[in-house]
Order: C-alpha cells, then sequence, then structure tokens
C-alpha cells in the first residue's frame, strides 16, 4: 500500500513537469509563427513589387516584339490560309533576316515545293487514268481471248472423252476378240487331236483289213484245197461202184459247200478290197483334214498374237489418251485461273481508276497557276512514256 502511494506521489510529479514541458513548447512555437508571419509578410510585398516591375517590362517588351514579330506572323498565317484554300498561284513576298523572316521564307519554299508536287500528282494522277483506260480494254481483250481458250478446250476435253469412251471400247472389244481367238485356238487344237486319233483310227482299221484280207485268202485256199479234195473223193466214189454211192453224195455236198465258200470269200474279198480302199481314201483325206486343222490352229494362234498386240496397243493408246486428258483438265484449269486473275485484274484496274478519279477530283482543288502546269517536274515527265509504254500491243501480246 505503501508503495503504492510513493508511485502515485512520483507520477503526479511527472506530471506537472511535463504539463510545463508542454506550455513551454507551445510559447516557442507562437513565437516561430509570429516571426515566419512577418517575413512572409515581407516576401509577398518584394514579391508584389517585383511583379509589378516584370508587369511593365514585360509590357513595353510586347508592345516593342508586336511590330516586329506580329505583322510577319499574320502574313504567313495569310499565306498557310492561302494553302489551305488550295491557292498555291501567288508568292510569297519575305524581306528581313530575323527568325520570322527565316519562316516566311521556309513557308514561300513549301510552297514552291508544294506547287511542284501537285503538278507531278496531277500528270501522274492523269496518265494513271489513261493507262488504266488502256489496261482495262487490254484485260477485255484478253477475257475474251481467255473465254474462247476455255471454250475450245471444253469442246476438245469433250472430244477427248468422246475417243477415250470408243478407244475403251475398242480395247475391250479387241480383248474379248483375242480371247475369242484363244478359244478358237483351243478348239482348232483339240479338233487337230480328234483328227489325228481319226487318222490313227482310219491306219488301224487299213491294217485290220489287210489282215482280214490275208485270212479271207487263207479261207480261199482252204475251199480251194476243200473242192480238189472234194473232186478227188467223188472220183474215188465212182470207182467203188455201188458201195462209194453214199460218199458221192457226201462229196458232191462238200464240193458245193467249197465252192460256195469260195464264192463267198472272194464277194468279202471283194468288199474287203473296196472297204480298203475307201479306208485309204479317207485316211488320205483325214490326213489332210488334219494338216488344214494344223493350219488353221497355226492362223488363230497368229490371229489371237496380233488380237493381243492390237489390245496392247489400244490400251496404250488408251493411257495416253488418258494423260492428254489429264493435260486438257490442267489446262481448262490454268485457263480458269487466268480467267479469275483477268477478273481480280480488271478489277484492280477500275480500283486503279477510281482513285485516280479521286486523286484528280483532290488535286483539282489547288491552283497551281499556268507555268507550273506548262512545266511539270523531270519525274513526272518520265512517269509518262512508262505508262503509256503498256499499251493494247503489249496486253495483246501477253
Amino acid at each position: 500500500m505503501a508503495t503504492m502511494q510513493t508511485a502515485d506521489a512520483e507520477f503526479q510529479a511527472m506530471l506537472k513537469d511535463l504539463q510545463s514541458l508542454v506550455r513551454i513548447e507551445e510559447q516557442r512555437a507562437q513565437e516561430s509563427y509570429d516571426s515566419a508571419q512577418a517575413a512572409f509578410d515581407r516576401v509577398l510585398l518584394a514579391f508584389v513589387a517585383v511583379l509589378a516591375l516584370s508587369l511593365l517590362v514585360s509590357g513595353a517588351v510586347t508592345l516593342f516584339m508586336s511590330r516586329a514579330i506580329v505583322r510577319p506572323l499574320r502574313n504567313a498565317v495569310s499565306a498557310a490560309r492561302q494553302v489551305a484554300r488550295g491557292d498555291l498561284a501567288s508568292d510569297l513576298q519575305v524581306s528581313g533576316r530575323d527568325e520570322t523572316a527565316e519562316l516566311l521564307q521556309a513557308m514561300a519554299e513549301m510552297k514552291q515545293d508544294l506547287r511542284s508536287l501537285v503538278g507531278d500528282v496531277a500528270a501522274g494522277a492523269h496518265a494513271v487514268a489513261d493507262t488504266s483506260v488502256q489496261i482495262a480494254q487490254g484485260n477485255l481483250d484478253l477475257s475474251q481471248r481467255t473465254e474462247e481458250q476455255a471454250t475450245t478446250l471444253e469442246e476438245t476435253a469433250s472430244s477427248m472423252e468422246e475417243l477415250t469412251a470408243t478407244v475403251t471400247q475398242n480395247a475391250h472389244n479387241a480383248q474379248a476378240a483375242s480371247q475369242k481367238a484363244v478359244n478358237a485356238s483351243n478348239i482348232a487344237r483339240r479338233g487337230g487331236d480328234v483328227v489325228a486319233q481319226v487318222v490313227s483310227t482310219m491306219n488301224g482299221i487299213s491294217a485290220s483289213s489287210g489282215r482280214i484280207a490275208d485270212i479271207i485268202g487263207v479261207i480261199d485256199g482252204i475251199a480251194f484245197q476243200t473242192n480238189i479234195l472234194a473232186l478227188n473223193a467223188a472220183v474215188e466214189a465212182a470207182r467203188a461202184g455201188e458201195q462209194g454211192r453214199g460218199f458221192a453224195v457226201v462229196a458232191a455236198e462238200v464240193r458245193n459247200l467249197a465252192q460256195r465258200s469260195a464264192t463267198a470269200a472272194k464277194e468279202i474279198k471283194a468288199l474287203i478290197g473296196d472297204s480298203v480302199g475307201q479306208v485309204q481314201a479317207g485316211a488320205q483325206l483325214v490326213d489332210t483334214a488334219g494338216r488344214t486343222m494344223q493350219e488353221i490352229v497355226d492362223s488363230v494362234k497368229d490371229v489371237s498374237v496380233l488380237l493381243a498386240e492390237i489390245a496392247a496397243a489400244t490400251q496404250e493408246q488408251s493411257s495416253g489418251i488418258g494423260q492428254v486428258n489429264t493435260a486438257v483438265a490442267q489446262m481448262d484449269r490454268v485457263v480458269q485461273q487466268n480467267a479469275s486473275l483477268v477478273e481480280e485484274a480488271a478489277a484492280a484496274t477500275e480500283s486503279m481508276k477510281e482513285q485516280a478519279a479521286a486523286l484528280l477530283k483532290l488535286v483539282a482543288r489547288f491552283q497551281v497557276g499556268r507555268e507550273t502546269e506548262a512545266e511539270p517536274s523531270p519525274a513526272s515527265i518520265a512517269l509518262r512514256p512508262v505508262l503509256a509504254s503498256a499499251g493494247n500491243a503489249a496486253w495483246r501480246q501477253f
């Protein structure tokens, strides 16, 4: 408790000291403010005096300078307004050597340069307008020729398509004919094989007929021997008398049979001989037919080879015509692109013509005088022949 009282007493003492210090600082601040206010009043009075003196001096200087600067500046403003109105014909009079005179001299030179520039622009605009008309005429001629080329290419493409269809059909026909020739060759070859078999069979029949003729000869010999034996038996029966009568009858029958066998053998031999002759004649005919068939087979093979070559040539021709069609199609696309380019060039030329007309309209606002119009700059003089050289002849050649 005693400690708290002691601390409170110390705090009260410090508070009094602090209040005294604050009052001292407030007094010092008031003194500083009063001193600064007095200094400000003195500075303000001096500033007002200097300002009044400056106003008097500036008024005198302004009055003096207005006579030396404002009048030339008015002349410059007047000249600038003339240029703004498009009057470039009048000249600007310059006198003196000061900065204003230099400004007027620069404006005079600018006016002269602008006069030459407007003259050049007018000459160039006229040349561009004339050239645009020539280019437009050239574009019209080129467009007409392009349309004619496009029409011709379309007709050529149509004819080439018809020719392609015809050649393709011929190629198919040649291939079909070649296949038929191959089939005919196979059939003729099989016919030749059959004829060869017939010839072989006829030769076999001829050989068999010869063997039959030999056998019939043997039979004829047997019949002849039998007839001799029958005659001998009849003779012996006659000698035997009554006892050999029956044997004589048998011998007579045997002789009759032998005679009939001999007769039949002769007839068969004659028939076999005729058959052998006919077989030989048939064999010769079949042999001839076989050789003819072989010739037909060879001819059909040759025809098949020729048709195959024709088909191959037709196929190559069809391929070549296809390439020609492709080239014609490419040419047609190029012509169409040229037509589009011509249309774009015509549009650009028309735009250039309109811009030249607009430029001439703008240039017409300026009055450059007769002398400037009569004597354009060397650049415009050199520009006219260059533009005029791009005439109709150049476009037709293009």
